[in-house]
């Protein structure tokens, strides 16, 4: 504390608990109750009471000098009035003026001892309040305090009524109290002149007191009131520095340096101030009483008592109180009759309510104490509030005011002299607990209504800084940055110990026991008061009142279950706060005057959308210079504010706020998919930021990295808005409301910075490009902002999410500018070459492409590496496919270009699945990728194949290409796993060997010599036409593929045929021809099957078409394939009977003849099929599959 405390100072005497039962704990001990106990049993009745010295400016104990018998008091002793080092900085108080207790004592007291206020102590007050309180039902005398309300804490002051009248009729303050005092409770009353006894016993204890200081009695150099105040001042500095709030501010100067402060008397003076814990009340006291100690005696107190008038009953109480709040064990009774000395009386403390004439029961006064405790914390409810508690002499009535309210009703109500010194108890009360706000979220509620309070008495122009610093301690309680942990851990405040009820059940409460002291008595007497004790007798009733455990504050701290609500009553505060700031800065006469309620013009729309992404480019320059600059830290305001003031701090911490709410709100608006209210907001949060950044003079790095998530938010948002195009009427709408609130504190912002440094972020444009290019611009912003101060390695995460972004938006550019690119290809005339519009747009979505690739690989993101290195391989197919359309369609051949955009497509494709490894790692990507580099092989082949550059290669090397590239492309095409694409890649396979089949069919047909590259080519045509036949079967919708198959195998039977000599190897050719032709069966039922479906579809159903499961299955087709499917099975069923017929000749054999037969039967039905020109498709293919079921009975199988 910086002051000297008595160390072990107030302890009793060495065995003290055992001589009496009195356990009395010194200074070093424990505050906590121990095992040792601290009670004190007197006459069967049990009172606890443990008193600690928190601070005392009393000098070392000197003991008494024992006067001799016959000492003349009246005479004045050698030392009397003259200061000496033994009394100790107030010993000219203590023992020469007897100057009586200052109106706010308690104040004093309480900041000091800020850390007890508002939360363990119950009472804070003069131990002279505290008896006059405890001797309420004994004493005839008056009693008028002042007492304040401060979280569970009350503070009690002596509110001399005589004084404030004095001073009303000099000021004319406290007039309407005088007039209220005068009409409703006292009309005689006149103030009391003390007696010349009361003067003469002062005096006769003031010389007793010196003379009893041990010592030659001659006068003794004490320390300057300066230095005797060093202590106790620096404690206040080190207080008013150290328990302030926030971090950032000293304690406000209007708090510090009021210079009304002293003149209140809002220091502390008591000589020692005391934790006295008086059964289950802590009170924190202030006493002056000196204490004696030395020699036999270690602590005592010295009192002196004319011998002729008998100890009473409150004389007792009086000096019993006063040795058990001081820890004194014994007291030392000096007799006297007309000033002579007479004897001297050892008594215990324990036996002082025992003495003769002076008998009173302890335990009762410890219900008076709980009684009038109870009282004054269920009726006096509001903080800030000052009220009277008021006991008229010889009544027997105890009334309470709430002078406030009374107040209240007249014109000012600053007339109440306690309002400051309340206020400043109030906030520095919240600032304490504010440093301790994270050990202990149950104080939220406490703070928040200790700081409304406070703002509530404090006059707006007359104290800005303490209203602008509660205003952000009231917005900080409310966690902005972890919404959800917020959310839940707010149920906890209404639901733990003693912090929280509602008010309903104060007031439940309140009318439980109104009988007590309800305002039925006199109505033209209580009408004004908020509570009464009809009789002072009531007060020794134990249990009275309501028990101090059931009362406890309203102070439940509100649960805001919307992010939205949180965000807004945080604004409010900080609207408030900066409101409070800009009033307090002298305004400059050229400083225009702006209206909060108009919009303020912005003048950048134009030239950001007219710049377009180049406008973008000079913008982010501007942007990165400016933010080298802040390294730097330059200072430039606009309304004239010093930097380093007490405005400039505070105005910087409130628009930091403001930033991080606007920020939350736009967050939380995104995740609503409300994207121009997020913009809205992330605009405003910038605005502020930008603000921040013009007052700044010292940039601190988690500002910045603020500034960089805002830019990300703002990039996501902007992104989300390209996306959401079709709904951008109103997300416009969104972005342009502004309630008053956020334009009142753009207007604050605007007093100090134009607040134009991120409108190149904010802009709402209605072109997608734009659009893109700013979201791109926000990441790379973000970007630039973490290599600023070495933030990325201190925010590893976000740098991350930074990256991922940036590569995200590149490849969304690179997409759209791709296809843009093929936009333009498909407008194109065939025969036209490449535009030059077509290659710049090749070229910007190669570029996105490639920094995507390079921010995903920085950050080890091989999955979106390998997806952005797949869409540069379709950015390569696209340019491939541009190429090929130039030149005439006739003499049309596969162009190197095509050629070499194909292989870097391959290229790209490798490269993706070397950047995934294996398929585990994101398997999707993977089959992805594998079927995009399948149809690139594939469609290489496909060009290569139809459109043969024979120009420039030879067949067999195209031949040969075609061959690599069709396997390749099946190597990549997984037809046995089983996915959505499994159809699909049967049916490219299936395709593929088709393809194959029929190349090696068509140089099988040409080719000549070569005996054994025929038989190698016969073979591989074989071998593909039936694999492609086991793939095109497994699928349902691809009949008229597996037709023409098998008409080709069929062909390839026939052109075997006519280079056999033998009737027997032809038959067998024959037969195995006809044994396909059945095998094409499935195929016609397959066809049957849809045709069915189609005919069986409504024909007013307009969509049928369009709902076509098949739209493959073309008539025309089918017509055309069956034309040729009925000439070859007429052809093969004629020479099979030929053969058939000839081989008869020559030998006879049952089983051909049966063949013989049944073929020549099937022949002769379908030449009568295929004569009736009449058929329907469907009564075709019926014909069809039964003539193949007869066939495939008794027809050719057997050969």
């Amino acid at each position: 504390m910086g002051d000297s405390k008595e160390a072990g100072a107030e302890s009793p005497p060495a065995g003290a608990a055992a001589r009496g039962g009195l356990s009395l704990l010194s200074q070093g001990e424990s505050e906590e109750p121990s095992a040792q106990g601290s009670a004190l049993f007197l006459g069967g009745n049990e009172v606890k009471s443990r008193a600690v010295v928190k601070y005392s400016s009393a000098p070392p104990r000197t003991a008494f000098a024992r006067l001799e018998e016959k000492t003349d008091l009246k005479l004045p002793p050698a030392n009397w009035l003259r200061e000496s080092a033994k009394l100790g900085p107030a010993g000219t108080t203590i023992l020469g003026n007897s100057k009586k207790s200052k109106p706010f004592s308690s104040f004093g007291m309480a900041y000091d001892f800020i850390d007890s206020v508002g939360n363990d102590v119950d009472v804070v007050s003069d131990s002279e309040n505290i008896k006059k309180l405890l001797k309420i039902p004994y004493s005839k005398s008056h009693v008028s305090m002042a007492v304040h309300r401060i979280g569970r804490t009350l503070l009690l002051d002596e509110l001399d009524i005589q004084e404030l009248f004095m001073r009303s009729s000099q000021t004319g303050d406290w007039t309407w109290l005088k007039e209220f005092y005068q009409r409703l409770i006292d009309q005689k009353w006149q103030r009391k002149k003390k007696s010349k006894e009361h003067w003469y016993q002062k005096a006769i204890l003031s010389k007793f007191l010196y003379y009893s200081i041990n010592g030659d009695g001659a006068a003794q150099p004490v320390p300057s009131a300066a230095e005797q105040q060093g202590p106790s001042s620096s404690h206040q500095a080190t207080d008013s520095d150290g328990a302030s709030w926030p971090a950032p501010f000293e304690m406000p100067s209007s708090v510090s340096e009021d210079p009304s402060a002293s003149s209140q008397g809002l220091k502390n003076d008591f000589v020692r101030n005391i934790l006295w814990t008086f059964e289950d009340i802590h009170m924190l006291v202030g006493s002056n009483m000196p204490i004696f100690g030395g020699g036999r005696y270690p602590a005592v107190s010295l009192r002196l008592r004319d011998n002729n008038k008998p100890i009473n009953v409150l004389t007792g109480i009086d000096y019993w109180l006063d040795n058990l709040i001081c820890n004194v064990p014994e007291l030392v009774m000096c007799f006297h009759v007309n000033g002579i000395v007479q004897k001297y009386e050892m008594i215990k403390t324990e036996e002082i309510p025992n003495l003769e004439n002076s008998n009173f029961s302890t335990k009762v006064i410890k219900d008076i104490a709980q009684n009038i405790l109870s009282f004054l914390k269920s009726n006096c409810t509001k903080e800030g509030h000052t009220y009277w508690l008021f006991k008229a002499s010889g009544s027997d009535i105890v009334k309470l005011y709430d002078l406030t309210t009374l107040c209240e009703e007249t014109e000012d109500k600053y007339q109440n002299p306690f309002t400051m010194p309340v206020a400043i108890l109030l906030y520095k009360v919240a600032c304490n607990m504010m440093m301790k706000k994270n050990q202990n979220k149950k104080h939220y509620g406490t703070i928040r209504t200790l700081l409304l309070n406070c703002v509530k008495l404090l006059d707006k122009s007359r104290h800005p800084q303490i209203i602008a610093s509660a205003n952000y301690m009231l917005s900080e309680l409310f966690q902005l940055d972890e919404p959800k942990k917020e959310e839940s851990s707010e149920s906890p405040l209404n639901e733990n110990s003693d912090e929280s009820y509602s008010e309903e059940e104060e007031e439940l409460a309140d009318s439980d026991e109104n009988g007590s002291y309800g305002t039925g008595s006199d109505p033209s007497d209580d009408n004004k008061a908020v509570a009464i004790i009809k009789s002072v007798g009531e007060l020794s009733v134990p249990e009275k009142y309501k028990s101090i455990h059931q009362i406890r504050p309203s102070c439940t701290f509100p649960v805001c279950h919307d992010t939205e609500e949180r965000c807004r009553l945080v604004l409010s505060y900080v609207l408030e706060g900066l409101k409070s700031v800009d009033s307090s800065i002298k305004k400059e006469s050229d400083l225009p005057a702006a209206d909060p309620n108009t919009p303020i013009p912005l003048k950048y729309e134009d030239e950001s959308t007219r710049g377009g992404p180049e406008g973008l480019e000079k913008q982010m320059a501007l942007f990165l210079d400016k933010m080298g600059s802040l390294q730097k830290g330059n200072y430039s305001s606009q309304s004239g504010m010093i930097p380093g003031s007490w405005q400039h701090k505070m105005k910087l911490q409130l628009i930091l706020k403001s930033s991080k709410a606007y920020y939350v709100l736009s967050d939380a608006a995104m995740s609503l998919q409300k994207y121009g209210r997020a913009l809205r907001y992330i605009k405003l949060a910038l605005q502020s930021h930008d603000t921040y950044c013009c007052l700044c003079t010292n940039m601190l790095s988690e500002v910045l990295l603020f500034l960089s998530q805002y830019l990300t938010l703002c990039g996501d948002i902007q992104l989300m808005l390209a996306q959401n195009a079709n709904n951008r009427a109103a997300h416009l709408e969104e972005f342009n409301y502004q309630t008053k609130e956020d334009q009142e504190i753009l207007h604050s912002l605007h007093r100090e910075s134009p607040c134009q440094g991120f409108a190149w972020a904010t802009d709402l444009s209605t072109d997608l490009e734009s659009q893109l290019s700013v979201s791109c611009k926000c990441y790379e912003a973000a970007n630039e902002i973490l290599q600023f101060s070495d933030l990325k390695s201190q925010n590893p995460e976000h740098y991350v999410q930074v990256l991922k972004r940036m590569g995200n938006i590149r490849n969304e550019i690179g997409v759209f500018y791709m296809n843009q690119a093929a936009a333009l290809q498909s407008e194109r005339v065939v025969s036209k070459s490449v535009s030059t519009a077509e290659q710049q747009l090749w070229k910007k979505s190669f570029s996105c492409f490639e920094k995507g690739i390079h921010n995903f690989e920085s950050i080890d993101d091989a999955t979106n590496a390998a997806l952005l290195l797949c869409n540069t391989g379709r950015l390569m197919r696209i340019c491939a496919q541009a190429h090929c359309g130039a030149g005439d369609e006739f003499k049309r051949e596969f162009s190197p270009e095509e050629g070499l955009y194909y292989n870097k497509a391959v290229d790209y494709y490798l490269k993706a699945l070397r950047s995934l490894g294996t398929r585990d790692i994101h398997p999707a990507v993977w089959d992805s990728v594998n079927w995009e580099l399948s149809t690139t092989y594939f469609t290489m082949a496909t060009l290569q194949q139809d459109y043969a550059p024979l120009s420039r290669k030879a067949q067999e090397q195209i031949e040969k290409e075609v061959s690599e590239a069709m396997m390749k492309s099946l190597k990549h095409c997984d037809v046995d796993s089983v996915s959505a694409r499994q159809p699909l890649c049967q049916y490219r396979a299936a395709t593929i060997h088709h393809r194959l089949a029929s190349m090696y069919h068509s140089c099988l047909r040409n080719q000549v010599g070569d005996e054994h590259l025929r038989k190698q080519h016969r073979v591989l045509a074989d071998l593909h036409y039936s694999k492609a036949v086991k793939l095109f079967q497994l699928l349902k919708d691809a009949p008229c593929e597996l037709l023409r198959v098998q008409l080709e195998r069929v062909a390839f039977a026939e052109f075997q045929m006519t280079s056999q000599n033998s009737n027997v190897g032809k038959l067998k050719t024959l037969s195995g021809a006809l044994d396909i032709m059945v095998r094409t069966k499935h195929a016609f039922q397959l066809i049957r099957k849809e045709l069915v479906e189609e005919f069986d579809q409504p024909k007013s159903d307009e969509s049928a078409p369009a709902a076509d499961p098949s739209p493959g299955l073309s008539r025309e087709e089918v017509i055309k394939l069956l034309s040729i499917f009925e000439s070859r099975l007429s052809f093969l069923l004629l020479q099979s009977i030929k053969l058939l017929s000839s081989t008869k000749k020559k030998m006879s054999n049952t089983e051909e003849d049966v063949v013989l037969k049944a073929n020549k039967q099937i022949y002769s039905q379908l030449l009568r099929a295929t004569a009736n020109r009449n058929s329907t498709l469907l009564e075709r293919i019926d014909v069809l599959i039964q003539l193949l079921d007869q066939l495939a009975r008794g027809g050719s199988g057997g050969q």
